[in-house]
């Protein structure tokens, strides 16, 4: 029942586009094929069609990543994320390798909807998180709920039949687990390997990567622009839309380039409790060696938690010393996405924490937390 409603939903939304693109865009104007480019200027389209184009937006996407010796080892024992929502029926169990933010969502669904799960991270991170107190908090959180190591030592991953045996440490000792299916969950590759940009003079990095200004969305000085996840700056879908609208106005009128808005970093993971970073986080704060104050509260013993028995959770904010200027926060709440919201508002509209607590708060919410943490 929950894999239906959910195909039909995600068949509803992706109709809308398929709908737009087919009604609104002229035939004439659309080539279907695998694009490649030949110079600077000419780009193949499947076997025969070849475009001559003074500017150029690479809007291509991305894919799971992962080892390729996975997909050799275990074929079709071997899945990602797109995979789970074609399935019938669930599985008894999966193993998620990644813990970043899809690895998260999937593995505690999965848990939640009876299916034995083991997820392994690497690194130690918990999605998104850097801020120390609240990455223990969420994994503690989850560890709780379903087997979640984030800083997994394994041994070996091999297949056995229609199984999946995995060999790793536990408490110290060796020992062997088996599963369905093994869940890549980590992380996503931008589809630019396959677009021939070997045949062009664009400025690329080690990886092959396009080396362009976020600001301007421009590869380089060239005519060439790139959007969305194409590139990994910040592979979210508010983002790309920005970005899209920065390329396609650029490329429009380059050589007029200009630089467009960018947002507030705003970053939610759609766990229970979800986590979420508004504005610049721990990491980015300390890399910067910023000189700021943290203000901090539990949700554990808060009024509008505690009634609504969701009183898991951690938040803390960012704030300069002397101005007081809001700078972020990192935190696993509930109902965070509303509480990152309110806080890349205030992080991009450079409000202080003092003009933040001068605004009305009601009661009882979740948001007197916030209060609480200001």
């Amino acid at each position: 029942a929950v894999m239906k409603r959910l195909r039909d939903e995600r068949d509803r939304f992706v109709g809308f586009v398929v709908q737009s693109v087919e009604e609104e865009f002229d035939a004439t104007h659309r080539l279907f094929g695998h694009a490649r480019f030949l110079d600077d200027h000419r780009i193949q389209v499947g076997e025969d069609k070849i475009v001559h184009a003074e500017r150029i937006v690479i809007a291509t996407g991305s894919r799971p990543l992962y080892p390729d010796a996975w997909m050799r080892d275990l074929g079709d024992r071997v899945i990602v994320n797109d995979d789970v929502f074609c399935w019938d029926d669930l599985p008894e169990s999966v193993v998620v390798l990644g813990g970043g933010v899809i690895g998260l969502e999937l593995a505690q669904a999965l848990h939640r909807l009876g299916v034995r799960i083991r997820h392994f991270g690497r690194g130690g991170g918990v999605g998104p998180l850097s801020d120390p107190d609240v990455r223990a908090y969420a994994l503690k959180t989850l560890a709780d709920e379903y087997g979640f190591d984030p800083d997994a030592n394994v041994l070996s991953i091999a297949r056995d039949g229609d199984q999946v045996v995995v060999r790793f440490i536990q408490d110290g000792a060796e020992t062997s687990e088996r599963f369905d299916y093994l869940l890549a969950a980590t992380g996503r590759r931008p589809n630019v390997d396959r677009l021939g940009l070997e045949n062009t003079s664009l400025p690329l990095s080690p990886k092959g990567q396009p080396l362009f200004d976020r600001m301007t969305c421009q590869i380089g000085d060239s005519h060439v622009f790139i959007a969305g996840d194409a590139n990994p700056d910040r592979p979210l879908l508010h983002e790309a839309a920005d970005e899209g609208r920065i390329a396609g106005e650029n490329a429009g009128r380059f050589p007029d380039v200009r630089e467009g808005r960018r947002r507030a970093r705003l970053a939610v993971v759609f766990s229970d409790p979800q986590i979420a970073i508004a504005g610049s986080g721990y990491a980015e704060l300390k890399a910067a060696d910023a000189s700021f104050a943290i203000g901090e509260a539990s949700f554990e013993d808060q009024g509008r938690a505690r009634v609504t028995g969701k009183n898991k959770g951690l938040l803390r904010v960012y704030a300069a010393h002397g101005s007081g200027e809001f700078l972020g926060a990192e935190m696993i709440a509930p109902h965070a996405e509303h509480l990152a919201h309110l806080l890349a508002w205030a992080r991009q509209s450079g409000r202080t924490v003092e003009d933040m607590l001068s605004s009305p708060f009601y009661h009882p919410v979740i948001e007197e937390g916030l209060r609480t943490a200001l």
